[in-house]
């Protein structure tokens, strides 16, 4: 290993100094009445990984702590404890010192047609920053960042934490999913979470976002915290009061962090399922992406090169990563990325292989156009229903077990803002077998077309930092 390694947890797990006379109902109290203190935290975190089965707790003891923080919650300091402690239940990465200080990453709450992982960290890596990205699957509407990616055929997000330091280090990325040693105390109290109804909590997301961030030990982060219809926050408040939480939380684990609020009510880009994501995506790093898709893209490229000191403001940082998208040199760093990972780069040499490759050009897909039913602007296109009917074609996953189809999906073929004329067709659907009639008219209904003038708007609402 050249040029990093894993550093050891700051605490013993085999030899616990947990407090013997803590109970799961001392604690849950404690939080209820607002009197819990740092060691309490600490301790709790290491009933959760203790390998001594004296110390170890059980899930029904963890959910008991759980459900009351998820009641009562907990302040910015305790969310703070929290995250960190949880942060040293496994090991953290550790870099060289010439360059530790240009290690980033990003995390978004997630949406309909979220790809801008994808272009984002091979742009900030055009840009000379180091980017160890580690991303997670999709449950529900459509895949995650590594559905995506699994889409191009050979391309393994299960890398070795040696070769994850080492491409870090030679080429500058890596798009690899959550290893075993990685706050592993997240790992149980998610699953404890997930079965129990406590994942809607600000406290508990922040720990378990930030956390595994913080674990990479990175100098800065910028969180996209998403809201609207097809958001996991619907309004601007919600959204807001989480943001400040995980950029608290983040700062006090020392990374440099500030937080983007962008709506969330119709689909990033025009391409919603796995493989077409990655068309698309492969498009806008070939300067011909989306205006929306680009705009999120630059403005956290651009923060992340303001906040590592890349360039002397965010403006000029959007500008930077707009040109990398331009010149062609996002797509190289995501290609050498792509062939270290495991993809066989020829498939790049065309649109046609590319196609062939993602599985868009399979004999068995079926594609069905749809028509406008009026001529007009397109003022809205909910995204929301979009990804319910997507995960209804096998884009995405109702269960974890759940096999993804990358191949379907939607095209749509008019943006925001655009006119369109009765007849013309606004959305391609790829999917296999018949299309249901109720399918199709839940799609043709998700259009909003009106006949007066209509401006889209930028998805970047505000910064928090």
């Amino acid at each position: 290993m050249k040029d990093g390694q894993w550093k050891n947890s700051k605490r013993n797990t085999n030899k616990s100094s947990a407090s013997e006379k803590m109970t799961p109902e001392s604690l849950a109290a404690s939080i209820q009445n607002g009197s819990v203190d740092s060691k309490n935290i600490q301790d709790f975190v290491e009933r959760i990984i203790s390998e001594n089965e004296e110390i170890r707790w059980d899930d029904f003891q963890i959910e008991q702590v759980l459900r009351s923080i998820f009641e009562y919650g907990i302040g910015p300091e305790q969310t703070a404890i929290l995250t960190d402690s949880m942060r040293y239940s496994g090991r953290c990465l550790e870099w060289p010192e010439e360059w530790k200080n240009l290690v980033v990453d990003k995390h978004s709450t997630g949406g309909v047609g979220d790809k801008v992982s994808i272009p984002l960290a091979p742009a900030l890596a055009a840009c000379g920053l180091k980017v160890p990205m580690i991303s997670g699957r999709g449950l529900g509407h459509t895949g995650g960042t590594l559905d995506k990616l699994e889409s191009l055929p050979g391309f393994n997000v299960q890398l070795s934490i040696e070769d994850v330091l080492d491409q870090v280090s030679d080429i500058g990325v890596s798009m690899v999913g959550q290893t075993d040693d990685l706050v592993p105390a997240d790992r149980r109290m998610y699953a404890i979470r997930d079965v129990t109804g406590t994942v809607a909590s600000i406290p508990l997301i922040t720990s378990s976002i930030v956390s595994k961030k913080a674990a990479e030990s990175l100098h800065a982060l910028v969180l996209d915290v998403k809201y609207g219809k097809a958001a996991f926050m619907k309004n601007k408040d919600d959204a807001r009061e989480l943001a400040k939480s995980m950029v608290d939380a983040s700062n006090r684990c020392g990374i440099t962090t500030s937080a983007v609020l962008t709506t969330m009510d119709q689909p990033i880009g025009c391409a919603i399922g796995n493989s077409l994501e990655i068309l698309e995506s492969i498009e806008t790093m070939r300067g011909n992406g989306p205006w929306d898709l680009e705009e999120l893209i630059c403005s956290q490229g651009g923060e992340l090169l303001h906040a590592t000191g890349m360039v002397e403001n965010a403006e000029l940082g959007f500008l930077k990563i707009q040109d990398s998208l331009h010149d062609g040199s996002a797509l190289q760093y995501f290609i050498e990325m792509a062939s270290s990972q495991g993809v066989d780069v020829s498939i790049f040499d065309s649109e046609h292989s590319l196609c062939l490759a993602l599985g868009l050009l399979d004999s068995k897909l079926s594609t069905t156009e749809i028509r406008s039913s009026s001529t007009g602007i397109v003022s809205d296109i909910d995204a929301m229903e979009l990804s319910l009917v997507a995960l209804e074609l096998g884009a995405g996953r109702k269960n974890i077990e759940d096999i993804i189809d990358h191949a379907v999906g939607f095209l749509l073929e008019v943006e925001l803002g655009e006119n369109i004329d009765e007849g013309e067709i606004w959305i391609t659907v790829h999917h296999r077998g018949e299309l249901e009639e109720l399918m199709i008219d839940r799609i043709r209904k998700s259009i909003q077309i009106i006949d007066s003038d209509f401006e889209p708007e930028s998805r970047v609402k505000e910064w928090i930092r």
